[in-house]
């Protein structure tokens, strides 16, 4: 069942319009720009573009694993002392709602708990070598965007920077040493995370709320192992690990302890790093077969959470909003099952796990004398064309007419969700 009704909800940041309807449609339209003659885009002069707003959407950094490997020989010894916080990722914050209020409980966290790792540490927590890593992250956004380009402030200032995670941990810690490296521990305003109920949550695929998208992926689920292909290999690697096949290991679950281990140093079996290569190729297959990757896939999976950004873009750039209404930084801290989905919308997977302390960015931009706007992609650092863009920096009306396919509002995620359950219940009387 949908756990709650989605029409009434708010889903773009605090102070930016979340009913946008027909109003999308005519900003998309408006932001058609002249063409030259012969219908080609004429060349623009980058000197004349003036950075208006950036979005972030980043991976935690680096973790336990969320499930251990049956046998106990294969696992490795998960000592606390890996939790040791660096002295230079700390920052003080405090979690809210999306409207202010306290903190939602967390059931992921309280179902992490339960899973206590060889060594002592629990399933998902985020480590030292994780904190140092998003610390880095903030410190290359500050050289961006404090340093390089005077655009953000050097000290925190919550009317320039939103900052939304999703209601887990090791987001919100790492969250804090993005945040630590990115103004060096200095602020003008108290940091607020704002988070949402995890039944309602949108930066993440919510199987709890969708009952379409929960029934697609564990029949997907429930198969993919079974795969040509897949089978073979995953059949070759577990009797290489002396894995019985009764044990429930799939390639996600090997690939989420092979990564793990990998980035803190640590090695379990041999084997495990002998089939590194198989194992996150078809950890990524399998992914993308249970996802599906067709449109209705991709809507149901980051639908809601591109219609966020495209939200905060619309806003930017309509000069009806009112001053504060919209920020320059929005950071958004999401899990590797958001950013597959996200990747692929864009047109920019790689066809590789996304690592740990991994962004896009998206900087939106205005010509000075044209008064055009632009979008500028970057995945992990890296400039990207995206899908249905002709260069790297993309009309942006361009860049939200491919996204549209994609993006949901609240009242067409909560059709497309209850479709099916609405189907099933006709068809059952």
């Amino acid at each position: 069942m949908i756990a709650r009704a989605f029409g009434a909800r708010l889903w773009a940041p605090l102070g930016v319009l979340a009913s946008l309807g027909y109003y999308l449609q005519q900003r998309r339209l408006a932001l058609a720009h002249p063409r030259a003659a012969d219908g080609q885009q004429p060349p623009v002069d980058r000197n004349l573009l003036k950075l208006k707003m950036v979005q972030v959407v980043f991976r935690h950094g680096a973790r336990s694993p969320l499930k251990p490997l049956p046998q106990q020989e294969q696992q490795v010894e998960w000592n606390p002392r890996l939790l040791e916080v660096p002295p230079q990722t700390r920052f003080d914050y405090t979690v809210t709602s999306l409207a202010g209020g306290p903190q939602p409980y967390s059931p992921f966290d309280s179902a992490y708990r339960e899973t206590v790792l060889k060594g002592g540490m629990f399933a998902g927590q985020l480590t030292s070598v994780g904190m140092s890593q998003m610390f880095a992250l903030g410190e290359r956004l500050r050289k961006n965007y404090v340093e390089d380009v005077p655009f953000l402030s050097p000290t925190f200032d919550p009317q320039e920077v939103f900052v939304r995670s999703t209601n887990i941990y090791r987001n919100l810690e790492s969250t804090r040493c993005l945040l630590a490296g990115l103004f060096r521990y200095q602020k003008e305003g108290p940091i607020t995370i704002y988070t949402d109920e995890a039944s309602s949550e949108v930066l993440y695929p919510n199987y709890q709320n969708c009952w379409n998208l929960r029934e697609r992926t564990r029949s997907r689920t429930q198969t993919a192992s079974l795969q040509p292909g897949i089978s073979e290999d995953l059949k070759k690697v577990r009797e290489g690990m002396g894995i019985a096949s009764g044990d429930g290991v799939d390639f996600r679950l090997l690939f989420d302890n092979m990564a793990a281990e990998q980035v803190h140093g640590l090695l379990s079996c041999p084997m495990l790093e002998h089939f590194a290569r198989v194992i996150e190729q078809r950890a990524v297959d399998v992914a993308l077969y249970v996802q599906n990757g067709d449109r209705e896939g991709l809507q149901m999976t980051v639908g809601p959470f591109l219609h966020l950004l495209e939200s905060n873009l619309l806003s930017a750039v309509d000069p009806a909003t009112p001053p504060g209404d919209t920020r320059k930084l929005y950071l958004y801290a999401v899990h590797d099952m958001t950013l597959i989905p996200l990747l692929t919308a864009l047109g920019i997977f790689d066809h590789k796990w996304p690592p740990f302390a991994v962004d896009v960015t998206i900087e939106l931009y205005q010509h000075q004398k044209s008064k055009e706007w632009f979008v500028q992609l970057y995945y992990h650092g890296e400039k990207q064309v995206p899908r249905g863009c002709p260069d790297q920096l993309c009309p942006l009306d361009k860049f939200l007419n491919s996204m549209s396919v994609y993006i949901l509002t609240p009242e067409k995620y909560h059709t497309l969700c209850s479709q099916a359950q609405v189907t099933e219940l006709r068809n059952g009387e």
